[in-house]
Order: C-alpha cells, then sequence, then structure tokens
C-alpha cells in the first residue's frame, strides 16, 4: 500500500516510510567500503592513502547536491503541504538545472587546480600523484554525483522512496562490478585510476537515471519541465539546506585536520587506519542520515499543512528509535572491529592494530551521533535552515576541530580517536537546548 506524505505516521508506518531512505544510504556508504577494500588491497596502501587523502575535498565539492537536496526538499514539501503542486514542480525544476550546472563549474575547477590543492593537504611524491590521477577522474563525474546526492532527498518528497533505493542499489552493483573488473584484473599501474573510473561511471548511473526518469512522463508527483530563474527561491534553499552544506564541508574540513595530526603522531598508517574508520563509520552514521532524509518531507509536509499533533508525534518517535539505534550500533561495532579491520589491512600487523585499537574507540560516538544528525535536518525540514546550520557548524567543524587538536596533546594517538566522541556528545547538548528553546515557536512539544 502506498505511504502518503498526509497519512499518520505510527511507529510502523514511520519505519516503512524512512526504511528505503536508510537502506539508500547504507548501501551508498557499502559501495565506498568495497571500493576502499580494492584500492587498499589490490593497488596497496599508499594508493590507499591518497584515496582517503584527497577524498575530503571531492566530498566538499560535491555538496552543492546536498544544498539543492535537503534545502530544496523542504521548500518543495512544505508548497505542497500547502496545495501548490505546480509551484513545487518548478522549484524542482529550478533546484535541479542549478545544481548539475555548479558541479559543471566546480569540476572544470577541480581539475585545473587539484595538484596544488593535493600538495596543500600534505602529499608529495608518488602519494601527490596518486591523489591528482584518482581526483581528475573522479571529477569528471561530478556533475552527476551532485544530482545522484539531490535526488537521494527528492525521490522521498516524490513518494517514491523505493525507486531512489533501486537507483542507489544499480549504482553500487555498476561500481562494485567494475571494482572487481578493473581494480582486480587491471595492471598494477592502471588499478587507482581503475578504481577512480568504476566509481565516476557508478555516479553517471545514480544522476543519469533519476535525471531521465523526472524528465519523462512518471507516476510521482514530481517532474521536470519549464520554471523560470527565481534568485529568491535558491537563496531560500541554499539557506536551508546551509546546515547540509555545512556538515559536509566541516567534516571534511576536520577530515583534512584529523589527517594532518595523524601524519604527525603516527605518519602514512595514521592515515590509513583512519580511512578504514572512515569507510566503516558511513554505515552506521548513513543510517542516520537516511532516516533524516526519510522524515524530512513528512515533517515538512506537516508544518506546512499545520498538523501540529503529527508533527509531535513523528519527533517523539524519531527521538526514541535513535537512542535504541545508537546502543545497538555500538555493540555491533565493538563485535565487528577487528574482522572488519583485517578485511581492509590484514595484510599490515602493525597498521591493523592501529586501526581495531582506534575503531573500538572511535565507535564510541555512534551512541550520540543519531540526535544530532536528525536534530539538523528536522529544523531544515521547519525551514528553520539558520538553527539547522548552528547545529551542523558547531558539531562537524568547531567541536570536532577543537577536540583533535586539544586531546592528542593530553592523550596522543588515542586522543585523535576520542575527539569524535566529544565532539558528538556536545552536538546532543546543543540539539536539546534548541529543541526545547524553538518548542513554542513551532509547537512540536
Amino acid at each position: 500500500m502506498k505511504i502518503q506524505l498526509s497519512d499518520h505516521f505510527g511507529y510502523k508506518k514511520l519505519i516503512r516510510f524512512t526504511l528505503p531512505s536508510v537502506a539508500m544510504m547504507i548501501f551508498t556508504s557499502i559501495y565506498g567500503v568495497v571500493d576502499g577494500f580494492f584500492v587498499s588491497n589490490f593497488a596497496g596502501k599508499t594508493p590507499f592513502a591518497a584515496v582517503n587523502l584527497i577524498m575530503p575535498f571531492l566530498m566538499i565539492v560535491a555538496t552543492v547536491g546536498f544544498i539543492f537536496g535537503t534545502g530544496g526538499t523542504a521548500i518543495v514539501a512544505k508548497t505542497f503541504g500547502e496545495g501548490e503542486s505546480e509551484k513545487a514542480n518548478r522549484y524542482f525544476s529550478l533546484f535541479t538545472y542549478v545544481a548539475f550546472a555548479l558541479g559543471i563549474v566546480f569540476a572544470v575547477l577541480g581539475i585545473v587546480f587539484i595538484r596544488p590543492i593535493a600538495a596543500l593537504l600534505g602529499a608529495e611524491g608518488k602519494l601527490l600523484e596518486n591523489c591528482v590521477v584518482y581526483a581528475r577522474i573522479i571529477l569528471l563525474a561530478l556533475p552527476f554525483y551532485v544530482l545522484q546526492l539531490l535526488f537521494q532527498s527528492f525521490f522521498v518528497a516524490a513518494e517514491k522512496p523505493q525507486l531512489g533505493l533501486i537507483v542507489t542499489v544499480s549504482s553500487g552493483v555498476t561500481n562494485m562490478i567494475l571494482d572487481a573488473l578493473l581494480v582486480g584484473l587491471l595492471p598494477q599501474e592502471w588499478k587507482l585510476p581503475g578504481a577512480a573510473i568504476a566509481t565516476g561511471m557508478s555516479q553517471v548511473v545514480g544522476g543519469g537515471v533519476p535525471l531521465v526518469y523526472f524528465f519523462r512522463k512518471n507516476n510521482s508527483i514530481l517532474r521536470l519541465g519549464k520554471t523560470h530563474f527565481d534568485g529568491r527561491a535558491i537563496l531560500r534553499a541554499t539557506v536551508n539546506g546551509s546546515s547540509e552544506f555545512m556538515s559536509n564541508v566541516s567534516m571534511n574540513v576536520v577530515g583534512m585536520l584529523y589527517n594532518l595530526q595523524l601524519l604527525k603522531y603516527a605518519g602514512e598508517n595514521g592515515i590509513a587506519a583512519y580511512g578504514v574508520m572512515m569507510y566503516v563509520s558511513f554505515i552506521f552514521a548513513a543510517a542516520f542520515i537516511g532516516y533524516s532524509i526519510g522524515t524530512a518531507p513528512v515533517v515538512g509536509y506537516n508544518y506546512g499543512a499545520q498538523n501540529l499533533s503529527e508533527l509531535r508525534g513523528i519527533l517523539k518517535k524519531s527521538l526514541i528509535m535513535l537512542g535504541i539505534a545508537g546502543v545497538f550500533m555500538v555493540g555491533v561495532a565493538q563485535v565487528l572491529a577487528a574482522p572488519l579491520a583485517n578485511i581492509f589491512v590484514g595484510y599490515d600487523a602493525q597498521l591493523l592494530e592501529l586501526t581495531i585499537s582506534g575503531f573500538r574507540i572511535f565507535a564510541l560516538s555512534f551512541v550520540f551521533m543519531g540526535f544530532a544528525i536528525f536534530g539538523s535536518g528536522f529544523f531544515t525540514a521547519l525551514n528553520d535552515g539558520v538553527t539547522s546550520a548552528i547545529i551542523s557548524f558547531l558539531r562537524t567543524l568547531v567541536f570536532q576541530a577543537a577536540s583533535v587538536m586539544l586531546l592528542p596533546l593530553i592523550f596522543e594517538i588515542n586522543g585523535v580517536w576520542m575527539s569524535i566522541i566529544v565532539a558528538e556528545f556536545m552536538a546532543v547538548v546543543l540539539t536539546a537546548l534548541f529543541l526545547a528553546g524553538k518548542r513554542n515557536r513551532y509547537h512540536y512539544w
């Protein structure tokens, strides 16, 4: 039975509606893990370190997709809630075209300036050359990756989360098959470029297929068509999506700080170990991000329709489920730390030991992580981009940057792994303060 944004959402229906978005984000993370597995085990430790060193920059330039995906979805869902479907589709078309155009601009600039950027991040020698080769290939597909990130949110707003999952699975399978062929079978010097080609082609699938779907006549509530430039709408979407933009930019800037600290305390092994943790932790964080994406259109619709009792119910149920999920994830992470690390870096005993011990500390952050991610997305869906951005900015940049710079002075390498726990705990406290402080304005409490 089709679930609509206007339905009443109990626990069962809320889980059913958000599950495709959760699965979509988890699967996206899993095929990133598979990518890392092939690079580490077939291309070697230095190419693996190069991918992890340059990846934060590549993610930053793709965040325009998150801006117009999450920020635009909030506007489109609210407009549907107000009963203006034609206007909502004009907004959808505008945000898609602008995001794609910006993806092209950023791709060109990135290809031109990637060498000095990689050098600025600390790469030199063979590590630098690997960064440049990998990044230039990935950047060729950047406009489609921007669309992939954008459509992950809009599939939910279109009441087609299952279709979004199918597209994501198709993209992931493309990446896995090409990784096996290009990284597993090609000569050594072609393995890293092969991994980049595999990732790039998967992004073309992930962004290109939805583009074709929404341009054609379809049975969803969204369709791409004619629109006109609306600077005010673009600004609103940018402000609404600024939290997700800030979250992703900050996360990757902090990733660069982590790499600098790890180079100082553990050398290339530190970057490789951190890379494994990032690949694996993306899977856990993806569940929270997917849930936030899945609930956002429901929150936005009910806010637009002023169905406040439903809004309150969604918030309460979400906080309960996030708490249970966080505790469960910490337990799973502790059990899987050794086998997962062994899959990536079992060929190096010293690196393996560093990765296992670090991940077991790092994983304690999962008990806190979901609340701040959902809180930021919740305010975005309410069209309160400023509050959402403050939560994201402090969580992903200020709290983490301060922690990763200060804690290693006391605890050395373990201080790097502890940084994320401290930052996520502080973000939960901040989110709780905002939820309490804004309750009279939005009446969700």
